[in-house]
């Protein structure tokens, strides 16, 4: 396996720059935290370690250190592709290092070994309430998986901890490539026919994901590709990164563990937000009858605000510019439907909301993050089910998490275990301050 020989390699050095930095540098201080993070869901606290992605705040995500252009021009595309293999992206993320075409197909090889579905998963799913949401039948069709678990049978038969991200990697490698069929089945299950999908080996990760919930229109096989990059990872303080991160310490397996994450992705504030931005973009739209002037969408904006709601899909935790995943879904729009209304409105809406939000003065960034446009560009190739939307994301976050899985086992992270403090030792800490 490609990616088993390449992490193999990489290991010695790694595990030694770990070590050798725990052991002497061990009670150096990197921060303090206050009162507010402590109440505050621990925002900003540097007390997690990734070396698969970093959040700029002026430059956004980086994969493997490289901005969010650089990893679409350099990694290989699919013959006549517009948009990268996923494989490519997983090989980056796993590795450090871009892969050339033939290692990106070696791991679109491996996926396609390993995307078929058992039986019983199919079964499992059908047997679910029909109004079921597809984040639970998602979250329930992983852990159905749990039994084809090798980390869990090597942990029970005995292994050596330093072996822990060997069956860890064949896990990865084994959930990543049924995801995108069981994402499909879901959908067809909630919207189509009920039918069971196949995975094709003749074709790579995005396109078969494209055939298999029956969007033939050209361009949506890019666009699948793009949106499961985009979406892989954004460092390990998010919560499904968080989840899988911390369910995973304490050895459970990569089923377990992200399914847990799921169902941290399927809040509100985390993942179902970019249907909340979906819809608020459709309201406008309707409330107009179209694409509205500038006026009419800053008093709209200002309507919203005043009555104590939110703009969904604008501002973010980290960032302090334009969310380049957004930039890199607004280019692909305006260079394949840039007439589309919906599209017209999202492209307003980068132009008038950004000003009122500062005018309010409330948010630190005002600027648009990735959830303000992905669903607008799956509701033009016709896969309008809001519902669904996180789960797209979910089959793309695993790519990251999954990789952030193998290497926290190659390096021997410990259980997570935080102290917690009572409000009257709080009080007690800052009285007189």
């Amino acid at each position: 396996m490609i990616l088993h020989e390449k992490i193999s390699a990489q290991l010695p050095e790694w595990r030694s720059r770990v070590t050798k930095l725990v052991k002497e540098h061990g009670n150096a201080k990197i921060g303090d935290v206050t009162v507010g993070q402590i109440y505050g869901g621990m925002r900003s606290v540097k007390a997690l370690v990734t070396d698969i992605s970093y959040v700029d705040p002026n430059h956004g995500i980086r994969f493997r250190g490289h901005a969010i252009p650089d990893v679409l021009e350099r990694l290989p595309n699919p013959d006549g592709a517009e948009m990268p293999y996923v494989g490519g992206l997983y090989y980056l993320l796993m590795t450090g290092e871009f892969p050339t075409k033939e290692e990106a197909e070696a791991v679109e090889a491996e996926w396609a070994k390993h995307a078929d579905l058992p039986a019983h998963v199919f079964n499992t799913l059908r047997a679910m309430p029909k109004d079921t949401h597809p984040m639970a039948l998602f979250a329930i069709g992983v852990l159905a998986l749990q039994g084809e678990s090798r980390f869990a049978k090597r942990y029970a038969e005995g292994m050596n901890k330093m072996e822990y991200w060997e069956p860890a990697l064949e896990d990865a490698i084994a959930l990543t490539a049924k995801l995108p069929v069981l994402a499909a089945f879901i959908y067809r299950l909630k919207y189509k026919d009920g039918s069971e999908p196949k995975y094709d080996p003749s074709m790579d990760y995005g396109a078969n994901f494209a055939r298999m919930i029956g969007v033939e229109t050209p361009g949506y096989a890019d666009l699948a590709r793009l949106y499961f990059i985009l979406h892989s990872d954004h460092e390990s303080g998010n919560v499904s990164a968080h989840t899988m991160h911390l369910v995973g310490s304490a050895l459970s397996d990569p089923y377990y563990a992200f399914s847990a994450a799921m169902d941290g992705l399927a809040g509100p504030l985390h993942g179902l937000a970019n249907q909340e931005a979906l819809g608020f973009l459709i309201s406008v739209r309707d409330h107009f009858g179209g694409v509205p002037t500038d006026e009419q969408l800053r008093q709209f904006a200002w309507d919203t605000l005043n009555s104590g709601q939110v703009i969904p899909g604008y501002g973010h935790a980290v960032l302090r510019v334009p969310d380049p995943r957004y930039v890199a879904q607004f280019e692909f729009a305006k260079k394949h439907f840039p007439d589309d209304e919906l599209f017209r409105v999202a492209q307003m809406m980068y132009e008038v909301i950004p000003g009122v939000l500062n005018e309010q003065g409330k948010a630190k960034n005002p600027w648009p993050n990735v959830d303000a446009i992905s669903g607008t560009l799956q509701n033009y190739y016709g896969v309008t089910e809001f519902d669904f939307y996180t789960v797209l994301f979910g089959v793309g976050r695993a790519l990251g998490v999954t990789a952030n899985y193998v290497w926290a086992r190659a390096l021997g992270q410990p259980i997570e275990r935080p102290k917690s403090l009572t409000t009257k030792m709080l009080e007690d800490a800052v009285e007189g301050e």
